[in-house]
């Protein structure tokens, strides 16, 4: 059965830190490119940033660079997400999604699998 779960979501302050963990089930890191993802009340859904499966490329976006660090652990079926100086348009429930190779935006028709999501809030 396949499932991407999401964990490490929470609440922290302006300027603090938060990792998120995206387990996989049901296939490998191997087979899929995992990108995060993330959606605030009334916006369009964001990518925040990507891996890829083949080389583990990475790949961020304009407003999260320098600030979030994606990485993987093969070995645990785990992508994390180290997401440090945290401002409060960080503020979105964050989901993890599988697909072939990495996405410019997300598309339901080129996702293959995605989580459920966590919800970060950065507030003071």
């Amino acid at each position: 059965q396949v499932q991407l779960v999401e964990s490490g979501g929470g609440l922290v302050q302006p300027g603090g830190s938060l990792r998120l963990s995206c387990v996989v089930s049901g296939f490998t890191l191997d087979d899929y490119a995992i990108g995060w993802f993330r959606q605030a009340p009334g916006k369009e859904r964001e990518k925040v940033s990507c891996i890829s499966r083949v080389d583990g490329s990475t790949y961020y976006s304009d407003s999260v660079k320098d600030r979030f660090t994606i990485s993987r652990d093969n070995a645990k079926n785990t992508v994390y997400l180290q997401m440090n100086r945290l401002k409060l348009e960080d503020t979105a429930v964050y989901f993890c999604a599988a697909s072939r190779v990495c996405l410019v935006y997300y598309d339901d028709r080129d996702v293959a699998f995605r989580g459920q999501g966590t919800q970060v809030t950065v507030s003071s």
